[in-house]
């Protein structure tokens, strides 16, 4: 595992604003992949970010909130968390980033992307949440907090082998992670639900190669969603993952890795 000099501190890494991060550093050579979870467990993207780096010098926070990193007061919204990153992005003086954005992370992704392009080689987005489509009515995304855990694992994963399965059986800490991975996610998308309204108005700023990846057995965004998102999006193209669920990065991790390395040469 390399420590960038740049970001490199213990107990945690220093990004924006003075905001230190829980941070998963891998890859010793290659552009920056700057990879943003969703409300997964970090263990659970452990065999997709080993993948990338293998090409890439890959950067995975876990976002202020989520597993070990503290919400500054402040960080109270998607846009917070995207600037956070933004002026990380723009002190470390990276260029060509390859921005990853995994579900919840896509949406993080997309309200960067939106704000600035300058250090944005390639736009990659996992089953991303983010966007209204459709009519106010439309329902884009099942109701993650409203579902019982049990349903929700089969909502999310294609094989339920990937599934925790019952919490009582579970890790202590296990458990701890996932209450806290979803009281974030519940400060940061309660309402609007999982979107921001900005969005569907401003994505067609995106000026940089996109590629968004989609399980094909996604329980919580459907992949006419994603295809919907992808036609929204100037330079965009859409790749569907078989035998996947809305977390291909967990359950087909190398084929992910590998799209996003066809795209980014």
């Amino acid at each position: 595992m390399q420590t960038l000099d740049l970001i490199g501190a213990e107990d945690g890494i220093e990004f924006g604003y003075g905001v230190r991060l829980d941070a998963r550093l891998e890859g010793s050579s290659g552009p920056l992949a700057l990879v943003l979870p969703g409300s997964e467990r970090s263990s659970e993207d452990a065999v997709f970010i080993e993948a990338l780096a293998a090409h890439f010098t890959v950067v995975a926070p876990s976002h202020p909130g989520f597993g070990l990193s503290p919400r500054p007061e402040w960080c109270a919204s998607v846009s917070d968390i995207a600037d956070i990153y933004l002026d990380w992005l723009e002190a470390s003086g990276h260029t060509d980033v390859i921005l990853i954005g995994l579900q919840f992370g896509g949406w993080v992704a997309l309200e960067m992307a939106t704000r600035s392009r300058s250090r944005i080689a390639q736009l990659v987005l996992v089953d991303s949440f983010g966007v209204k489509l459709g009519s106010p009515t439309d329902r884009n995304f099942a109701d993650v907090f409203a579902t019982p855990h049990d349903q929700l694992e089969n909502l999310i994963y294609a094989d339920q082998a990937f599934a925790l399965g019952e919490l009582g059986g579970a890790p202590e800490n296990t458990v701890l992670e996932m209450a806290r991975n979803d009281e974030a996610l519940a400060i940061y998308g309660w309402e609007p639900y999982l979107y921001n309204r900005r969005l569907g108005q401003t994505i067609d700023r995106i000026a940089v190669p996109t590629l968004v990846v989609w399980g094909a057995e996604d329980g919580i965004a459907s992949p006419d969603y994603g295809r919907r998102l992808a036609a929204h999006l100037p330079h965009a193209r859409f790749e569907q993952i078989e035998q996947a669920g809305h977390r291909p990065q967990v359950e087909r991790p190398h084929r992910v890795a590998e799209l996003i390395l066809t795209a980014a040469r």
